[in-house]
């Protein structure tokens, strides 16, 4: 369905240089996704991993509505 972000509340429409730089985000965060799968197989310690995982996805999350702005909690 086209438009969907307009049937939810809290969502704004995105400028292409908006898209742009989530999509750069996006990028990132999948880049470092790959590093931590290749931490993953090796010998390290999964629990600060698992840590470190979590905050990182959290970042990205954060960065991201930094960019779309939502209006919503």
């Amino acid at each position: 369905m086209d438009n969907q972000h307009r049937k939810i509340a809290g969502y704004r429409e995105l400028s292409q240089e908006d898209l742009d730089l989530v999509n750069l985000v996006k990028a990132k965060a999948e880049e470092v996704g790959h590093l931590l799968d290749v931490l993953s197989a090796k010998h390290v310690d999964m629990r600060w991993l698992a840590i470190g995982k979590t905050h990182l996805q959290q970042g990205f999350m954060a960065v991201t509505r930094a960019v779309t702005m939502p209006s919503t909690f």
